[in-house]
């Protein structure tokens, strides 16, 4: 019996055995027209195998790159695309460089809210850079309300938002932000939104299971 567990290994399994062997077929085939043409013929196979394919961006392309990956790097066709060595597919992605966390002055505000206090350093004095100091500092009251649920005066919100930007802004004279308890009133009707969102969602699938009848 010729099992599985003894041939070579698939290189990519999702395209299965037989693409592999049409693949080795094609590498040993003496002639440049037969191999290219067969070459063609086994990408239209792998395509139609995989169909979600035809949703990545230059799906062809990456259909040709597999091809190599199946022959194992070693294959002389005349590809469309330039085919991909065994070091390019193999590569480390470089390392991505994450934030550090003592980078963070206040944590409860988080790094996309600090980054935008000091991009507003950069914006020249002006009704624009007023509207955009008021609303980042509205969005840092809520998101102080979010994580310590208690009243906090503007002038916390201000002091810590010079603080970030370095004192490099001024804020507008006579600027209110909105009131701490209409801030926890929407986030405490959208939580309990949510809640019921979920609990009737529950609900309905527990209705819309069929019940077993027994059986006289």
């Amino acid at each position: 019996m010729d099992y599985n567990t003894n041939r070579d290994k698939l290189r990519l399994p999702e395209y299965g055995r037989n693409v592999q062997e049409m693949v080795d077929i094609i590498k040993n085939t003496p002639d440049r027209e037969e191999r290219n043409r067969l070459a063609k013929s086994t990408i239209q196979l792998m395509g139609n195998m995989n169909p979600q394919l035809r949703d990545v961006v230059d799906y062809k392309h990456k259909l040709w790159d597999h091809l190599a990956v199946i022959a194992d790097f070693d294959i002389d066709i005349d590809s469309p695309y330039p085919l991909p060595t065994q070091a390019e597919i193999h590569q480390k992605p470089m390392k991505m460089k994450y934030s550090n966390p003592d980078e963070i002055r206040f944590k409860h505000y988080g790094k996309i809210l600090e980054d935008m206090v000091r991009k507003t350093t950069q914006y020249p004095d002006g009704e624009e850079k007023d509207a955009l100091i008021a609303t980042v500092a509205n969005q840092m009251k809520k998101s102080f309300l979010t994580w310590n649920r208690e009243t906090v005066s503007d002038d916390v919100i201000f002091s810590d938002m010079l603080a970030i930007a370095c004192n490099r802004i001024k804020i507008p004279e006579g600027l209110k932000l909105k009131d701490s308890r209409e801030i926890l009133r929407i986030q405490a009707a959208a939580t309990n939104t949510l809640t019921n969102t979920n609990a009737s969602k529950k609900s309905k699938k527990k209705k819309s299971s069929p019940l077993k009848k027994k059986q006289k």
